[in-house]
């Protein structure tokens, strides 16, 4: 636990939704709570960094900064998707500073130390004086870059900094097994299938908001038109997921009414007019619908500063361009409508007589459900006296 840090009262938050508050103020205001949340929840799960699609090809390389920690993603030679930590090993110089294609190995700037696409040193130039290349206390095999364990899912690139977490398909099990008729490949729909949008919130709270249907009527008046709130159902599994779904689905149609995109292939009829959005704790929200999904990344950059990467995903990968294109507007547009309450609810979290507030047990399930098992998290971590 951070020095001279108050430990937040997170018991009211575990008890049953009709009696919980939620999580404390501190939580989303105070930089020490968010170092010891960061430490029990983004470092000590899966924690989503980003997507596949951001790195594409072999030798693609995307320096990421997570919770401060410099991270490169990289396409390896042979096609595989590795994370490093975004150091040299002999000065802790970093080596990629912007997206770049590697050609031949991975050079630092510093002294020019050479690392191959895998992460194996193989070159140390003058490091035994010059014109001696080796020195016996320099073993390449001892000193490649420093891998953080990864899973890729549904192209959302999964991070376990810590390095303890069970694997993630035992962790997720149940998720994956829910939406095992989406298992088949997806493609991004590139540059015009992706987006970011910057909170001035903490990522909890985008992740409260997606959680739950009970907003749609004051907060997204056009979608309520057609998907409306009692169309709505809450999607709960305490411990694991949460999120919402709805009956009726609007697939998204071309300028002369046929269906813009090819569905996902072998769906059942509940996927007709069906579409599902649930949050893989602890940042990442998901989307699926019958003819294309959306990923959104959170990346919490500060206890009050989050980045949404959101990106679109499609059955085919020779989809219309321009249907893309408006179909990436409209998401926006209906992401975007989130922003004000997101942001408003990090304001109201600096008035010192809130409480954490309390949960419609019909409607805000979903919500009670995260924010229980954040406080979980926490309390294991506080147990374990870390």
């Amino acid at each position: 636990m951070a020095k001279n840090l108050t430990p937040t009262d997170i018991d009211s938050v575990q008890r049953p939704v009709e009696m919980a508050n939620g999580l404390a103020n501190a939580h989303y205001i105070d930089p020490q709570v968010f170092a010891e949340e960061s430490e029990a929840v983004l470092k000590a799960t899966w924690a989503g960094l980003a997507v596949g699609a951001d790195v594409p090809n072999p030798g693609n390389a995307k320096p990421i900064s997570f919770l401060g920690i410099p991270l490169l993603l990289l396409r390896d030679q042979d096609g595989d998707l590795r994370v490093f930590e975004n150091i040299c090993r002999h000065r802790g110089m970093q080596l990629v500073s912007e997206a770049k294609t590697i050609e031949g190995a991975i050079r630092c700037p510093y002294h020019s130390w050479c690392y191959s696409t895998k992460g194996m040193l193989v070159s140390t130039p003058h490091v035994g004086g010059a014109g001696h290349n080796t020195h016996p206390s320099i073993v390449k095999e001892d000193l490649g870059l420093n891998e953080v364990r990864s899973h890729v899912w549904r192209d959302v690139v999964f991070i376990n900094i810590s390095g303890t977490a069970p694997k993630f398909t035992d962790v997720h099990a149940d998720l994956i097994a829910r939406w095992t008729e989406f298992d088949c490949p997806i493609f991004h729909g590139g540059d015009d299938s992706k987006f970011d949008l910057e909170l001035i919130a903490n990522y909890k709270l985008a992740v409260e908001n997606y959680c739950e249907s009970y907003h749609l009527p004051w907060v997204h008046p056009g979608l309520n038109s057609y998907s409306r709130l009692e169309d709505h159902y809450n999607i709960l599994e305490y411990g694991k997921f949460s999120g919402q779904g709805t009956l009726v689905y609007r697939q998204f149609k071309a300028e002369d009414g046929s269906a813009a995109f090819p569905d996902f292939p072998k769906l059942s009829e509940q996927w007709n007019e069906g579409a599902e959005y649930i949050t893989v704790y602890p940042n990442v929200l998901l989307g699926v619908q019958r003819d294309h999904a959306f990923t959104i990344v959170l990346e919490p950059k500060a206890h009050n500063k989050t980045v949404e990467h959101i990106h679109l995903y499609y059955a085919s990968e020779t989809t219309d361009a321009k249907n893309r294109s408006v179909n990436t507007e409209q998401w926006k547009e209906v992401f975007a409508e989130d922003i004000f309450v997101v942001q408003g609810m990090q304001s109201g979290r600096y008035a010192p007589t809130f409480d954490g507030g309390r949960f419609s047990p019909v409607m805000d399930e979903p919500t009670h459900c995260y924010h229980d098992w954040v406080a979980r998290k926490i309390a294991t971590h506080r147990a374990e006296g870390r």
